[in-house]
């Protein structure tokens, strides 16, 4: 039913007189500056136990350099999360001030922000909102209320998401980018938002949240369609083997995550105001791959990664995500399916399909709720590897036996990512399901980039001198020295493949070179530690890693200009 109302609550007007004689303002002389300022309040989406909210406050008074906005509940609605205010509840009475960055109030101007509360039995709507502390008109409604700007249905899932669509440009990394000496060249490609924490659902420290790079997307989009990329990354006990990239959820916070991480993320992709977006999202890297390769008896396993392998809450959170992503229309779940170097060989390739589909068809989510996976997500494996193929063989010895494959089946992404598509429709996912390839930082360009095969003396010398990936060792993943970007994002560019992205931002740290300390929940890995000498999951080789390193996520100019510099294809 609809749940619109106006009310007119704005008292009349006292105006003092030089004499000191109170003059009313009559109903009749009521013009627009009579009336000190217009709420709009609406219910965007409501489910049993919960509801989001978006409130626009009109200012008609004096200009404002700060504001507060205060109503009160007449139920048990509590709100979880907000964003663009500082928000705060005390019982039924709510008070939203402004952010640092929106507290500028013109006559005549708007701000709008939101949240997302919790409730039960009826979710009345305020009657009486206060602009610092003068009483507003509202106006306020629900999700069933028609407007102007109601995209309506949206349209059918496409196959491929990237075909026929511009990808969003984020801002922020663009802005960081072109700040760099020659950013310029790139820095109107599109790369991945990283939901990687509950904070960044709202925007930390002043940057863009969740609604604001959306909202920044339809602004890009004009009447084309548009794609924008998601990272969506805060399992508990995240990235089990891996301290840099350690989340702030402990292992056995399985409901944190669903209710204070996906239901918020899940209600604002739903808001129809987005509908016309083609949103993809990477399903949480790296950790179901943990699953496989770092639990048990293996000489790789640690006791986190057998502590989620035993509660199940990797799976089970990875379930969630695609049962309550994959029911908007317009989202497109892709599963991080780690990368040729993880789990190319025979010991991982089968097993790790099979335990995706049980995480696909957990905690309500079927293979109808996954559109496909991606490859090599923030890691550095090569695209194509022109100068030996995996049938290579050097004086009888297969290329598989050199010290660098070791193995393995797959010699870079693209033969690995075709491949692993066909394990994965063996297994009960659909047959047209895409693969991406993480190309931001695979190029291997450079003065030190092959121009041919390797020399004939043994099977080492062979691929160690073609190899374009020039990492000591295939299992070093941080902040590695001598990569370069790769190929630029482009849509449908070989069989099977819906795209090559970037959907780890270039300049981004994998982790930092020492411990920082930090509230972000992420440790020191040796790993991003240049001087390291390495563990069982890389051979005990030298890790490879950059110095002078910042924590994950936070912006790394060395990193930046040697990727530009390495990049192949070259940048102009």
């Amino acid at each position: 039913m609809s749940r619109t109302r106006t009310a007119m609550l704005a008292a009349l007007a006292l105006v003092a007189g030089a004499s000191g004689t109170a003059l009313a303002v009559v109903p009749g002389d009521v013009g627009v500056t009579a009336v000190p300022c217009t709420v709009d309040y609406k219910v965007q989406n409501q489910w049993d136990t919960g509801f989001t909210a978006a409130v626009t406050v009109t200012n008609n008074s004096a200009a404002k350099s700060s504001w507060s906005v205060k109503w009160s509940y007449a139920g048990n609605q509590r709100i979880t999360n907000a964003w663009n205010t500082k928000l705060t509840q005390s019982g039924a009475a709510v008070t939203a001030d402004n952010e640092t960055y929106n507290g500028a109030l013109a006559t005549g101007g708007s701000v709008s922000f939101g949240f997302q509360a919790s409730y039960s039995g009826t979710n009345a709507i305020p009657t009486t909102f206060t602009l610092d502390g003068v009483t507003c008109n509202v106006d306020s409604g629900g999700p069933t209320d028609p407007g102007p700007t109601d995209p309506g249905t949206p349209s059918t899932k496409v196959d491929n998401p990237y075909a026929g669509a511009k990808v969003y440009v984020n801002p922020e990394w663009a802005a960081k980018a072109a700040a760099e000496t020659g950013g310029s060249r790139v820095s109107n490609q599109p790369t991945g938002v990283w939901l990687d924490r509950i904070a960044a659902i709202n925007g930390v420290n002043g940057g863009m949240g969740l609604r604001a790079h959306l909202d920044a997307a339809l602004a890009q989009k004009g009447s084309g369609e548009e794609v924008v990329q998601l990272v969506v990354y805060d399992l508990p006990g995240r990235d089990c083997a891996a301290l840099a990239s350690n989340g702030e959820l402990g292992p056995t916070e399985i409901d944190k995550y669903k209710t204070q991480f996906i239901d918020p993320i899940a209600a604002i992709l739903a808001d129809t105001k987005y509908s016309s977006l083609r949103i993809v999202t990477t399903i949480e890297i790296d950790s179901l791959p943990n699953l496989v390769t770092n639990t048990g008896s293996r000489a790789t396993a640690t006791p986190q990664c057998d502590t989620m392998l035993a509660n199940g809450n990797y799976v089970k959170g990875v379930g969630y995500a695609l049962n309550k992503l994959g029911a908007i229309p317009n989202v497109y779940n892709y599963i991080d399916a780690g990368h040729h170097g993880w789990l190319g060989w025979d010991d991982n390739f089968a097993p790790a399909a099979t335990l995706f589909k049980q995480a696909a068809t957990a905690e309500g989510a079927t293979v109808d709720d996954v559109h496909g996976f991606i490859t090599n997500t923030a890691n550095y494996s090569a695209l194509k590897e022109n100068n030996f193929t995996i049938n290579d063989s050097v004086n009888g010895t297969s290329v598989r036996q050199s010290k660098w494959v070791d193995w393995n089946r797959y010699v870079d992404e693209l033969s690995y990512a075709q491949a692993f598509r066909n394990q994965l429709v063996s297994v009960g996912f659909h047959s047209n399901i895409g693969m991406l390839i993480d190309t931001s930082r695979n190029g291997w360009g450079g003065t030190a980039r092959p121009t041919g095969p390797g020399p004939l003396t043994n099977v080492d010398t062979y691929v160690n001198g073609g190899r374009y990936d020039r990492r000591i060792h295939v299992g070093n993943w941080c902040n590695q020295s001598g990569a370069g970007l790769g190929e630029r994002p482009q849509a449908s560019p070989a069989a099977g493949i819906d795209a090559y992205v970037w959907m780890k931002p270039p300049g981004e740290s994998d982790g930092a070179s020492s411990a920082i300390p930090n509230d972000e929940g992420k440790g020191f890995d040796r790993m991003c530690d240049p001087t390291y000498t390495g563990n069982a999951r890389n051979g005990n080789n030298m890790s490879g890693a950059l110095p002078n390193a910042p924590l994950s996520g936070h912006w790394f100019s060395a990193q930046f200009q040697q990727l530009m510099q390495n990049a192949y294809p070259p940048l102009s």
